[in-house]
This record gives structure tokens, C-alpha cells and sequence, in this order.
């Protein structure tokens, strides 16, 4: 009973905290620290990844490290405890962390009804509170050869070719003695969509983890066997040949987990689609003044130190198309039925990243100069680039700029980003034959296509926006005369 109290005062644990609006889950991207290094208050730890962006968790308490309570690569629910650290370390001997495996052990997820009843989740920081998390096997606990040659045995009857010699059976160094086969969350839904036993499955995976392909490999027989069964006695009813085309499948297709960035975009353009009434509207247009005003402006000792791109004076554009328009700027609030409108703009900007589509907004975009308006820009999109852009510079974005020219690519229909009213999508600038003054000459020329929630955008008023960006793109002075 005393151990129990001191390891209650001594060990700290800190959870998962949410670091999003109201984010359930999060993937631990990297561990920076391992058990026995010292940390401090205020010190990175791990790097996770939300449903909306990468975030760095800093440890709010010194100690040492006791143990980390996930390995990379897992998606964690907020509130969970990930980390315990010693915060008076030499004080005794401290008890064996409840696993010793090493952070790239693959440790199954603890399941929802493994959590104590009455147990209030807790969202933001950390506690003493004893976790409630299920630990595997220490690494190294060999199954029993008695347990592994049984399972081969069934998985060799199984695929129809009779019970293996005891050498071609693998050691299955990773796997529990006579516990639960060792898989992961979302092959164990798989096997059982399957009504596969993953006891019966034999596993390839390293440290006699139950791979995708295994339950595959054990589902094959068994749903070629259903048939083989009534067939006529005349039919042939090879099980076994069913086999390879699986296995040839799975070598020539590959399954990604939707999670994080990618889930969220799905999540998001799905809603979208599906709840504002898109409609969208195209213009293209002579740039070639606008492209001689980025030149002149590359020049200007006022812009020297940022970059000074078409995007700069399109989104320049925008924002005055918007003051000329107010009541673009808007919000459906579908519980309230009321439209929002929104005396500002934060601007957003659609950006690739290798972790999918993000759209961080410029906050107040409307109050900012041109050579500040750059200056954001350019931090925007190199922070993105990075993966280090915060959720809180996804939250709140009224509109939205898609540049898909910088792919070569003419133009699109955009999808609005959830509660915004319109997007604008930017095609390829490309030198074409075109009327000016009279006579055909070679003219930089772009397409524009603008997107808006029919809900509270009228054709006339989406109209309008797109006809301003236009004028302005064609003749940039109407930034002087027009803002």
C-alpha cells in the first residue's frame, strides 16, 4: 500500500491533450525523448498530428521520462495517457514500467470498454489519476511452440495443404504466450468483417504481428471452400488456386489508412458538397498588365524582402471585389437561420502539403497593405510548407483563394471550405492569341472560376465578384481608383 502511494506522488502522467477545436484523436508522429532522459517544464516531447495539422507537445513538468505509453505511429484519443515521467527520480527504487518495449513496438490502441465506469474524459493536460491504458506482453515473450505449431496446423488445413513440417513454421518470437494474437485495431475489424479467427492465422509481420495480408491469405480458403462444397461431384472445386489471386492483389494494390489531414479534408469536402448548394461561375481574362505590374513591383525598394508573385495581386483583387461587395462575405448559420455577415476577412489560402490539403487563412486580410498583405503570404505558405501551421490559423477563414495554375492546369470547380460563402480558383497564366485594340496579339491570359453557397450568394452577386477581379486583373490601376 505504501509502493502505491509513493508511485501516486511520484509519477506524473500526461495525456493527450486536444490541441485542435474539439479534436477526438491524434497520431504521434515522432518521440523525441525515450525512458531515463531527463526533461523539463515547458520541453518538446513528441510531435503529433491532428485531424488539421502537425503540433509539437511540450511536457509541463521536470522529471525523468518512466515511460512512453504508445509507440510512433499510433492515433491516440485525447485524454489518454501517452507519457509518465518520475518527477523525484532517486527516490527509491522506481516500479518496471507497465511495458518495455521500445517505442517501435507496434502496441494495439486500448479498446473503449477496457475504460473505468464513471470515468470523466479529460481533454486539455494532465493528472495522477491511475491510467486505465491495456499494456501488451513485454516484447520478447515467445509464444509456446506447442500454441505456434497448433495455429500452423489449423492455417495449413486451412489453405488445404495439409499440417507443415515443424521447420516451415516461422518463430513467432513477438507473440504472447496464450494471450491475444498480436494485430492492430484495423486488422482486427478486418478479420472479423471476414469472420476470420486471428487465432488460427498464422503471422508474417515483424515481431509475430498479424499483418492485412494474413487475414487475407487465411479468408481466401475459406471463401472458396463455400462453393466448392455444393458444386457437382463432376465439377472441379480447387480451393487452393483461389490463393494466388489474392496474393497477386495485395502486391498490386496498397491500402492507406484515412487519418489525420487526409480524414479531415474527406470529412470536410463531403459536408460541403453535400450541404451548400455550389454553383460556379468562370471568366477569362487578359493579365498581361497585371503581370508588367508584379515585374515593376519586384523592383520597388518598398516590396524588397518579400516575395512579390500574381497570387499578391490577385488576392489584392479580391479583397477589393469584396468591399465592392460586402454581402459575399457571409456565413449560413443553419441552426439559428440566419445569415452571417462578416465585417472582415480572413483570407484563405489553399496550400499543398505533403500532408494533404490545408487552407491556413491570413487573419484581417482586408486592413493590410499590399507589401504587408506579401509578407503574410509568404509566411503562410512557408509555414505550411514546413508542417508547422497551427490549427488555430485554420480556424475562421471567410474566403478562399485556390491557386491550380501552379500545376499547369487551366481551371476548376472549387469546393467551398466548410462555413465559408465563396472560393475563387486561379488557372494557369499562359501567352494566347488575343483581341487588344483591335488586332490579334500574343496577350497573357488566365481563366478565373468562382464558387459560392447558393444559399446566400444570388447569381447576380456571385456575378459581380468575379466580374471585379476581373476588371482589376485586366486593368490593376482600378486598385487605386476602386479601394
Amino acid at each position: 500500500m505504501t509502493t502505491m502511494t509513493e508511485t501516486s506522488v511520484r509519477f506524473r502522467e500526461f495525456k493527450m491533450p486536444d490541441v485542435g477545436e474539439g479534436l477526438t484523436e491524434a497520431e504521434i508522429l515522432k518521440w523525441f525523448v525515450q525512458p531515463g532522459d531527463t526533461v523539463t517544464d515547458g520541453q518538446v516531447v513528441c510531435e503529433v498530428e491532428t485531424a488539421k495539422a502537425a503540433v509539437e507537445l511540450p511536457i509541463p513538468f521536470d522529471g525523468v521520462v518512466h515511460e512512453l505509453r504508445f509507440p510512433e505511429g499510433t492515433t491516440v484519443d485525447v485524454g489518454q495517457v501517452i507519457i509518465a515521467i518520475d518527477v523525484a527520480p532517486g527516490g527509491g527504487d522506481a516500479p518496471a514500467p507497465a511495458a518495455a518495449a521500445p517505442a517501435q513496438e507496434p502496441v494495439e490502441a486500448p479498446e473503449a470498454e477496457a475504460e473505468p465506469k464513471g470515468r470523466t474524459p479529460v481533454l486539455v493536460g494532465y493528472g495522477v489519476a491511475e491510467s486505465s491504458t491495456k499494456r501488451r506482453p513485454r516484447k520478447g515473450a515467445a509464444a509456446a511452440p506447442e500454441a505456434a505449431a497448433v495455429a500452423a496446423a489449423v492455417q495449413a488445413e486451412l489453405n488445404g495443404h495439409g499440417a507443415p513440417a515443424p521447420a516451415a513454421v516461422p518463430p513467432q518470437s513477438g507473440a504472447p504466450a496464450g494471450g491475444r494474437p498480436l494485430a492492430k485495431p484495423p486488422v482486427r475489424k478486418l478479420a472479423k468483417d471476414l469472420g476470420i479467427d486471428l487465432a488460427t492465422v498464422v503471422p508474417t509481420g515483424k515481431d509475430g504481428i498479424i499483418t492485412r495480408e494474413d487475414v487475407h491469405a487465411a479468408a481466401a480458403p475459406a471463401a472458396a471452400a463455400a462453393p466448392a462444397a455444393v458444386a457437382s461431384p463432376v465439377a472441379p472445386a480447387p480451393a487452393v488456386t483461389e490463393a494466388p489471386g489474392v496474393a497477386s492483389d495485395s502486391v498490386r494494390e496498397t491500402r492507406i489508412p484515412v487519418k489525420g489531414v487526409r480524414k479531415a479534408i474527406a470529412q470536410a469536402m463531403v459536408g460541403s458538397a453535400f450541404t451548400a448548394p455550389h454553383v460556379t461561375e468562370f471568366v477569362t481574362v487578359d493579365v498581361t498588365r497585371t503581370m508588367k505590374l508584379v515585374a515593376e513591383l519586384k523592383e520597388d525598394k518598398d516590396m524588397a524582402g518579400v516575395r512579390v508573385n500574381p497570387l499578391l495581386i490577385i488576392a489584392k483583387a479580391l479583397l477589393v471585389a469584396i468591399k465592392r461587395n460586402p454581402e459575399v462575405n457571409a456565413a449560413w448559420d443553419e441552426a439559428n437561420q440566419e445569415i452571417v455577415q462578416k465585417h472582415y476577412v480572413n483570407l484563405g489560402i489553399a496550400a499543398a502539403t505533403p500532408r494533404g490539403l490545408i487552407v491556413p487563412n491570413i487573419k484581417d486580410a482586408h486592413d493590410k497593405t499590399l507589401p504587408q498583405l506579401a509578407e503574410a503570404l509568404g509566411e503562410l505558405v512557408a509555414t505550411a510548407r514546413d508542417g508547422k501551421t497551427s490549427p488555430a490559423a485554420m480556424a475562421g477563414g471567410t474566403v478562399t483563394i485556390t491557386n491550380v495554375g501552379v500545376f499547369g492546369v487551366d481551371t476548376g470547380t472549387p469546393i467551398l471550405n466548410p462555413g465559408e460563402s465563396a472560393i475563387l480558383a486561379v488557372g494557369a497564366i499562359k501567352l494566347q492569341p488575343w483581341v487588344h485594340k483591335g488586332k490579334v496579339k500574343p496577350r497573357q491570359v488566365t481563366t478565373l472560376a468562382l464558387s459560392f453557397d447558393h444559399r446566400l450568394v444570388d447569381g447576380e452577386l456571385g456575378s459581380k465578384v468575379l466580374a471585379d477581379v476581373a476588371a482589376i486583373l485586366e486593368q490593376p490601376k482600378r486598385l487605386i481608383t476602386w479601394a
